[in-house]
């Protein structure tokens, strides 16, 4: 496929431009400095200025699907789907926070006492984004939300999808690695099957 990722060298970015690389796709990294981009026959480097949502537009347009990966706080939520739409792309995969994951009926992480406040806008900001999403109709759009915690690690392939609770493993934690992570992605991307959906993964 021909993948436009979007943040493809931050901190989650990064793993998902790796892995679909390794999974032979033609990559358009879109960052802000394509000298970071590791070079490659099937990669194409592009700068982006995200605030340009025009150039946000035409950057997608022909490609197959494409992932964001970006701060969300820092962004015109509107603005930026709107470019996606414009752009035409048949489906696009946005990186979201595990903030808005429920741990208990009705109660979602970012509303626990225990929530970082640290964390709140860049929190507040991707839940607000699944918000507008879960509203866009015309937008063939999926969102991933990763475990309480992501950090590099093992790719190992093994791991669980969950729709809207914050998955915990038998010792109570709720983490993935960025490698298992961009796996999630990538399967994702090439098999469908969450059409205008969130969903999550996590061990």
């Amino acid at each position: 496929m021909k993948i436009a990722i979007v943040g493809a060298t931050g901190f989650i970015g990064q793993h998902i431009f790796n892995e679909a690389v390794s999974r032979q796709h033609n990559v358009t990294a879109l960052v802000r400095n394509p000298a970071k981009v590791t070079a490659s026959p099937t990669v194409n480097a592009q700068e982006l200025n995200l605030k340009d949502y025009a150039a946000l537009s035409n950057a997608l347009k022909g490609h197959d699907t494409a992932v964001l990966s970006v701060h969300w706080e820092e962004q015109d939520l509107h603005k930026i789907i709107n470019s996606v739409k414009t752009s035409g792309i048949k489906h696009v995969l946005f990186v979201g926070g595990a903030a808005s994951l429920e741990v208990a009926p009705g109660v979602q992480l970012f509303d626990t006492p225990e929530f970082p406040e640290m964390w709140k806008a860049t929190a507040g900001a991707a839940r607000d984004l699944l918000n507008i999403l879960r509203g866009e109709k015309e937008l063939n759009w999926t969102y991933l939300s990763p475990s309480a915690f992501i950090e590099p690690g093992e790719r190992t392939g093994k791991f669980r999808l969950g729709s809207e609770q914050l998955l915990v493993n038998d010792k109570g934690e709720s983490r993935i690695s960025n490698q298992d992570f961009a796996i999630a992605v990538l399967d994702e991307l090439e098999n469908p099957t969450h059409n205008q959906q969130r969903f999550t993964v996590g061990y």
